[in-house]
Parts: structure tokens; C-alpha cells; sequence
């Protein structure tokens, strides 16, 4: 029970300083979207509780590699023939979800939406603009992948330390219904963000956040743990952005964000139960990191961060709501259907 207890601490350390390292070097490096390698981090350091073995690590290169040349190579597509591009996009983001809940690593689906959904909708309005997210996409994952490796080494697992656990292939008829289900969810963010891709960006964040959560949510506890987890993670940003205030440095930036993370990666980790699952607390997190890096470049940009705060969030509680909507749709559908 000890040792048990000790390996869940050194988890939540884990959680905590490499996302804390992962932002506030994504700010000292003036990286192009700062938030994408604290939230790989974060996606990375939750669901794996070993360092990533050497055929994971080549995976993942794969997947930036597919991501990348896929995304890119769909630009003119999307340009020229908008309703067979976007058509194409839905079918592969079927594919990435079903390949996850087939089995498959889930990283490996998660970086591969989160790749071919931002790569092709930033070249639709710009190409240089693709070609920034794609650095943005592998100085982030490289960043996130060298912080993992460090916090593991700084707080290794104990030698009773279970084994991470198998993924679980799921019957193949649900697998093909719950990857639907959440390409739904992410077309609508993606669809807008083709729009103005650079303001909309951080929606498709969130709405790979959304999809990737809805796989494991019921309907009975999608307001509870998509819209509350949404809210949750808004206050976060909120207090965090005015905690910040009283001492606008780097340094504090990175403690500020270490106790925030140790207090969400308490109740992730189950230290502190609660009746929220750890995917609650999950998107929570990626939530208020998403929010207070987008605010972060609204004050260095001098833009009205209150208002861009407001209408950013606004938009992630639309884009939940619809997330809701579509699950609950969907299971009534799949109920009716077995009655």
C-alpha cells in the first residue's frame, strides 16, 4: 500500500513540474503556439506511468511525419474541392479514433487528429501558416516528449509499480459507433477554424480534447463531465491569470503553474478522491492551460485579454454544449435502434 501510494505521489510530481517546465519553456523559446507542448506533456505524462519505450518513441515520430505530410497534402484539396477535402478530413479522423479504440495507442490517435485537423485547416487560408503549425506541432511534441522523459527521471516509478495496461480493444461495432460519434464532435470546431485558423485555432484544441474524452463518456454524464470539466478548467485560467498579477515573471509563471498542477494532478491521480473521474480533472487541466496561454499571447500582443478571454470561452461552452448534444443524440439513437 506504501509503495502504491509513494509510485501515485511521484505520478502527480510527474504531471505537475513537466507541465509547469513544458509552459513556461514554451514561453522562454517564443514558441508559435506555446499551449501545444504543456498539453502533450500533459496528455503524455497522464496516461503513461513508464518512460516511452523506443517503439513508442518511433510511433510517435510516424505520426508527426503523417500527421504533417497528410495535413499538408490536403490543402489544395480543401482549396479547390472544399466539400470532398472536408469529407476526406472526417473520414481520416474516423480512422484515427477507431485505430485508438481498436486497441491502438491512444497518443498515437490523439497527436494524429490533433496533426491533420490544425495542419490542413491553418493552409486553407495560408500556407506559410500550415508550415508554422507544423513547426509549432514537432518543436512541441519534441519538447513534450524530452520534458516526460526528464520528470521520469527526476521522479522514477517504484519497482512494485504496476505495468501500464494493455489498451483494451473494444467490440468492433462500438468502436466504429463511438468513432463517429466523436469525429461529430471535432467537425464543427474544425469547420470554423477553416474560417480564421489563427484565431480559432485553440478551438480545435479543445474540441480534440472534447473528442478524445467523449469516447469513454455516457450521455447520463456528459454535462457533468464535459460542460463541468469546461467551466471548471475557465475558473482555473481565471484564477491562475489574476494569481499571476501580483508578480508578472517567468519564474513565478512556473511555480504558479507547478501548484496548480499539483492540486489537479492530486484529484487526477486519486490521492484526494472524488466523485469526478480522472477524465474530468484531465480536460480540466488541458482546459485552463489552453484558456491562460491564449491569454498569456493576448497581453504580449496588447489585445483586451478580458474580452478575447470572454468570447474565447464562450466558444469552448459551445463547442461543449454541441458535444453534449451529440452524445446524447446519438445513444438515444443507439438505444432505439436495440429496443
Amino acid at each position: 500500500m506504501d509503495s502504491e501510494r509513494l509510485h501515485t505521489g511521484r505520478s502527480v510530481l510527474r504531471i505537475a513540474t513537466g507541465a509547469a517546465l513544458c509552459f513556461a519553456i514554451s514561453f522562454a523559446l517564443d514558441l508559435p503556439i506555446p499551449v501545444i507542448a504543456p498539453v502533450f506533456a500533459v496528455f503524455l505524462l497522464a496516461t503513461q506511468n513508464r518512460p516511452l519505450s523506443l517503439w513508442t518513441g518511433v510511433m510517435l515520430s510516424l505520426v508527426v511525419m503523417l500527421a504533417t505530410g497528410s495535413g499538408l497534402l490536403l490543402v489544395p484539396l480543401l482549396r479547390h474541392y472544399a466539400l470532398a477535402g472536408v469529407i476526406l478530413v472526417g473520414f481520416l479522423l474516423f480512422l484515427a479514433f477507431r485505430f485508438g479504440l481498436g486497441g491502438g495507442n491512444d497518443l498515437v490517435a490523439t497527436f494524429l487528429v490533433a496533426g491533420l485537423t490544425m495542419i490542413s485547416a491553418a493552409g486553407t487560408a495560408d500556407f506559410p501558416l500550415a508550415v508554422t503549425v507544423v513547426g509549432a506541432l514537432v518543436k512541441g511534441l519534441v519538447l513534450a516528449v524530452m520534458i516526460s522523459a526528464l520528470t521520469h527521471w527526476l521522479f522514477p516509478g517504484t519497482a512494485s509499480a504496476r505495468p501500464q495496461a494493455a489498451a483494451r480493444a473494444i467490440p468492433a461495432d462500438l468502436a466504429m459507433y463511438l468513432a463517429l460519434r466523436a469525429t461529430l464532435v471535432v467537425m464543427p470546431a474544425y469547420l470554423l477554424a477553416m474560417t480564421d485558423p489563427a484565431t480559432y485555432m485553440p478551438i480545435i484544441m479543445k474540441s480534440v480534447s472534447l473528442g478524445r474524452q467523449s469516447c469513454t463518456a455516457t450521455a447520463r454524464s456528459a454535462a457533468l463531465e464535459l460542460i463541468g470539466s469546461t467551466l471548471l478548467g475557465g475558473l482555473l485560467a481565471i484564477a491562475f491569470w489574476f494569481a499571476l498579477k501580483l508578480a508578472v515573471d517567468l519564474w513565478m509563471f512556473f511555480l504558479w503553474m507547478l501548484l496548480f498542477g499539483l492540486l489537479v494532478a492530486r484529484k487526477l491521480c486519486g490521492i484526494d478522491p472524488t466523485r469526478y473521474s480522472p477524465g474530468f480533472w484531465l480536460n480540466s487541466f488541458v482546459t485552463m492551460i489552453i484558456l491562460l496561454g491564449q491569454s498569456v499571447q493576448d497581453s504580449v500582443a496588447g489585445k483586451d485579454v478580458y474580452t478575447a478571454f470572454a468570447m474565447r470561452m464562450g466558444l469552448f461552452l459551445a463547442v461543449t454544449l454541441y458535444a453534449c448534444v451529440m452524445l446524447l443524440a446519438f445513444d438515444r439513437h443507439r438505444a432505439s435502434c436495440e429496443v
